[in-house]
């Protein structure tokens, strides 16, 4: 049996411990068209300091890194990395590089967004998040996604204190990552629903203003969903500005619990048996409407909603055979078995089985 969690991890700095509960959020958040130029404004804003260290990948450092190693110039003095992949080595090496300087920039997707978060986060440094696409939350929150071998783990460091997203950069991305950030903010319907089943059952602690923000996230980019198109600039605004709503519903909780149920960890479980064929968000949303069918909703109008904005509504629109998925509805319950979601509910083979079919029925 497969038992995933974050413990064991060893890629976090330990912080003493402290009785008291910090609630941390963005301080500034800036989206719209070209707004890349306005970080100098930000950082003068939030007394960053005089060195800054911009993190980006291969791609999105030509893409946008250099230009915002180009607008802090004028101001700072900068480093650049490049981080390919998030790995151990790869934090070390921008955790050393970080103590050299006041502050640090994720520029990209993710991966690099993680590896910002987390590098920043143990070099007791604060951190801007640029992020190039909108394909999930982590954008704005406090979590990493960090691979392993037995799959991903989420980490918790502390959120961005700034973040600038340019639509028209987010808005020239591949459709299927805004479609993937969009499932991503839409699973949070779920998981709210896993988070109260937690507390009936499990008598787990809730917080109803990070419930209330999240799943207003999530039904506000559900009823506009029609607007969600390909490479244009308010679908680009209108989910970053969502995903960063996640973020902060995730802070409010001191956890990933607003965002984050049974579709998380049946993601998570196919990121173990399938590797590199769906995206996160893709994942969470496929999950999504298996878990909604669970709890006794609006499958129907979930799996429409998701059809609507381009994302994946089956295993098979994401090149995974039934089985495997079926399988991972299994392994669920092992992903962070501390969570308990309905997946955690005595799921069969056979009933796995027959979730996975119900998916394609009209």
């Amino acid at each position: 049996m497969i038992k995933m969690s974050a413990e064991g991890i060893k890629l976090l700095k330990l912080k003493p411990f402290d009785k008291s509960r910090w609630m941390q959020l963005p301080r500034d958040v800036v989206i719209g068209h070209d707004v890349l130029s306005q970080i100098p404004a930000v950082c003068e804003d939030l007394s960053l300091g005089d060195s800054a260290l911009v993190i980006s990948g291969k791609s999105t450092m030509d893409l946008a890194g250099q230009r915002v190693s180009g607008y802090l110039a004028d101001s700072c003095k900068v480093k650049t990395m490049a981080a390919a992949s998030i790995n151990e080595k790869v934090i070390k090496r921008g955790e050393a590089a970080a103590r050299k300087v006041d502050f640090v920039v994720g520029v990209g997707g993710g991966r690099v967004i993680d590896t910002a978060k987390i590098v920043s986060y143990n070099a007791d440094r604060q951190f801007i998040s640029v992020p190039t696409a909108a394909s999930h939350d982590g954008i704005a929150s406090a979590r990493a996604s960090v691979p392993s071998a037995e799959g991903h783990a989420s980490l918790e460091a502390h959120p961005p204190i700034a973040i600038i997203a340019d639509t028209g950069i987010i808005a020239a991305a591949p459709h299927r990552l805004l479609a993937a950030g969009c499932a991503d903010i839409i699973s949070n319907y779920t998981a709210i629903l896993d988070w109260e089943l937690a507390h009936r059952v499990k008598g787990e602690p809730i917080s109803e203003y990070a419930m209330a923000l999240s799943k207003m996230t999530a039904e506000i980019l559900v009823n506009n969903a029609s607007i969600i198109r390909p490479h244009s600039e308010q679908a680009a605004w209108f989910v970053t500005k969502a995903l960063v709503s996640s973020g902060v519903a995730m802070s409010i909780a001191g956890s990933s619990r607003p965002a984050s149920g049974g579709e998380h960890k049946f993601s998570h479980a196919l990121d173990r048996l399938a590797p590199g064929k769906a995206l996160h968000g893709e994942s969470c949303g496929i999950g999504t409407i298996i878990s909604m069918y669970l709890h006794g909703g609006d499958w129907k109008g979930i799996r429409a909603s998701l059809k609507a904005i381009g994302a994946p509504t089956t295993p098979a629109d994401v090149g995974i055979d039934d089985d495997v998925a079926a399988e991972a509805l299994l392994m669920a319950k092992t992903i962070r078995p501390e969570r308990f979601t309905i997946f955690d509910m005595g799921i069969t083979k056979d009933s796995a089985e027959k979730l996975v079919r119900m998916l394609y029925t009209e």
